[in-house]
């Protein structure tokens, strides 16, 4: 899998590859700090530590493999429907950026959702770049089918929204 992140422009990861998991109860102050310092910079949605309890089957954790307690990054894939899943609140520790984590990450995600035989991945981005490489195509939010607005309502920028739609038929 290392040799996979480096085809994908990353600096090598520091260390033994992380390990990805399943979140547990114990992560989610972590998650939530993580993901919200990257919201208060504008660069994905804010998350309440409630939303990642009650999705908390959703998340992938990457931990490091010499410390499993210490969160490297992290991602849900959450399922819509039999054949439609989306990728969502996937954020890396400040400072492991470009390392490769978000990579294993998305690969884990989308491992699930091929086992699960998703026919189709989703994402809501501000980085259409990073998902592209993984095949995600752009697309127009009026594409998407209604059943994803369903969270929508309840974002601030619900009427003017400025992430990207991106789409990857598995």
């Amino acid at each position: 899998m290392l040799e996979k992140a480096n085809l994908h422009s990353v600096e090598p990861f520091p260390g033994p590859q992380p390990l990805i998991r399943k979140a547990r109860l114990s992560d989610v102050n972590d998650m939530f700090r993580m993901i919200n310092h990257y919201a208060e910079q504008q660069l994905m949605l804010r998350k309440t530590q409630l939303q990642l309890y009650e999705n908390l089957r959703d998340y992938s954790i990457a931990v490091e493999a010499s410390a499993p307690n210490r969160v490297l990054g992290c991602g849900a894939l959450h399922i819509y429907w039999e054949n439609l899943a989306e990728i969502r609140a996937l954020a890396v520790a400040p400072g492991m950026a470009k390392r490769g984590v978000g990579t294993y990450l998305v690969e884990e995600l989308l491992n699930e959702a091929r086992e699960l035989e998703i026919e189709q991945v989703f994402v809501f981005t501000y980085e259409p770049k990073f998902f592209s490489r993984f095949g995600f195509i752009l697309v127009e939010h009026r594409t998407m089918p209604l059943k994803v607005y369903n969270e929508c309502f309840h974002c601030p920028k619900f009427n003017k929204c400025d992430e990207l739609a991106m789409v990857l038929h598995l």
